[in-house]
């Protein structure tokens, strides 16, 4: 029984031994430029681990040569794993700190980490060795706005700026980090419809100002009409309060004197963010008339893909004669940013939600209504990003309230313009 428990421990111990030994003789052999060139070829060609495999075998025999490792440590920063990147890093930093890439690699790789705090204490480091260096600036104002600092973070960058004005990319860093900071707006939209028969044009006023808050924005609204020789204001409010991460919700409040408006509306969404740039909503909206009240269902589904944005919002209104169904489809192609895109839209069906202003007189409205429209808009911003424009032409095939089965044609011109300041 003894020697057969001798047997097995020996046998544990020679494959143990044998392991050890296996493992020792696993070292690099070769020319260590021409392995590190094909270990890059193949990183940037999608084959990272084997890239990665190559690499620490290298560093098996050249453990000090800096510019493989920093290139490990990169491309585990590509692969998220942030960990074993700044192992290296700081491998690296505590041999040779004058590695002005190594020190930028680091701090970017606690940025991706979303360390903002580290990266700053890093960046701070950095800078007593290369005093005013405008690349490490630059990830210090990265670092700062990830801090939630977005003044320190503007202060930095001009650093950058007053050492070379012509910078692009910090010019470019400064525009974002003022639009960032502008937290109030000030606009006007304006618009007019022209009808094919029976009416005179009809004008629309809208001046609002809105505030951005950690709690969401708000915004408040005077809206003015001209219709049917009359003239009426409406004030409103509108709030998108934030709830939670990829949650937030949509609440107006309005009131009017005039005929021209509902005299009092009010209404509130809730928005959910989806896997796959997918968002989804759903909601109502209440409009009070003097002898009656009209409740309206909505909601949206909206998909952003790539440049693209889509989104379908259909709309149900019970009324007498049942509930009136409409809908509207909108595309977007955005540009620089959010403030720079073409939109085209079609819709189908009368809701009262977005055709209120073609009722007349005192009567509530009729939501059985049929309705065909197109609109295009084109929304651009200046190049310092604090004033935004936005120019729409729309045409409606309508159907008469007052004449049922007969139609007219809509033609519709809006222009509209934006300030943001801080």
């Amino acid at each position: 029984m003894i020697s057969k428990i001798a047997a097995k421990l020996t046998l544990i111990l020679l494959f143990l031994f044998a392991f050890q030994m296996f493992g020792q003789d696993k070292k690099f052999s070769g020319d260590p430029d021409t392995a590190f060139k094909t270990a890059r070829e193949l990183a940037f060609n999608k084959q990272r681990k084997q890239a990665q495999d190559t690499l620490v075998l290298i560093l098996t025999k050249y453990p000090d040569y800096h510019d493989i490792r920093e290139f490990l440590a990169t491309t585990y920063s590509w692969d998220e794993d942030y960990k074993k990147a700044r192992k290296e890093f700081t491998y690296i930093l505590d041999k040779d700190s004058k590695r002005k890439t190594t020190w930028l690699a680091a701090i970017k790789n606690e940025l991706w980490a979303n360390m903002p705090f580290i990266a700053l204490e890093m960046s701070n480091d950095a800078l007593k060795i290369f005093p005013n260096d405008p690349d490490i600036l630059y990830l210090k104002a990265s670092a700062y706005e990830k801090t939630k600092n977005p003044l320190e973070a503007l202060s930095t960058i001009q650093l950058v700026l007053n050492q070379n004005p012509e910078n692009q990319e910090a010019k470019d860093y400064k525009i974002n980090l003022n639009k960032t900071l502008s937290q109030n707006t000030i606009g006007i939209n304006s618009s007019v419809d022209i009808y094919s028969a029976t009416f005179n044009p009809m004008q629309y006023y809208t001046f609002r100002y809105g505030r951005q808050t950690k709690y969401g924005s708000i915004i408040a609204k005077v809206n003015i009409n001209r219709r049917f020789d009359e003239n009426g204001a409406q004030y409103e409010v509108d709030l998108y309060p934030k709830i939670t991460k990829g949650l937030y919700a949509y609440v107006n409040f309005g009131l009017a004197n005039s005929f021209l408006f509902p005299d009092m509306r009010y209404g509130a969404e809730l928005y959910k963010s989806l896997p796959k740039s997918f968002e989804v909503s759903l909601g109502f909206r209440t409009l009070k008339y003097a002898t009656s009240t009209t409740n309206i269902f909505t909601g949206s589904v909206g998909w952003y893909n790539g440049n693209n944005y889509w989104s379908f919002r259909p709309y149900l209104t019970p009324g007498d004669t049942g509930t009136s169904k409409s809908g509207n489809l909108i595309f977007r192609r955005y540009r620089s940013d959010a403030d720079n895109y073409l939109e085209l839209s079609a819709g189908m069906g009368y809701s009262p939600e977005n055709n209120q202003n073609n009722i007349s007189g005192n009567l509530a409205p009729i939501v059985d209504l049929k309705s065909q429209k197109i609109n295009t808009g084109y929304y651009f911003s200046s190049p310092n990003k604090r004033n935004n424009w936005g120019t729409q032409f729309g045409v409606t095939h309508q159907e008469k309230s007052f004449d049922q089965g007969n139609y007219f044609w809509i033609y519709t011109l809006a222009l509209s313009w934006e300030l943001k300041f801080k």
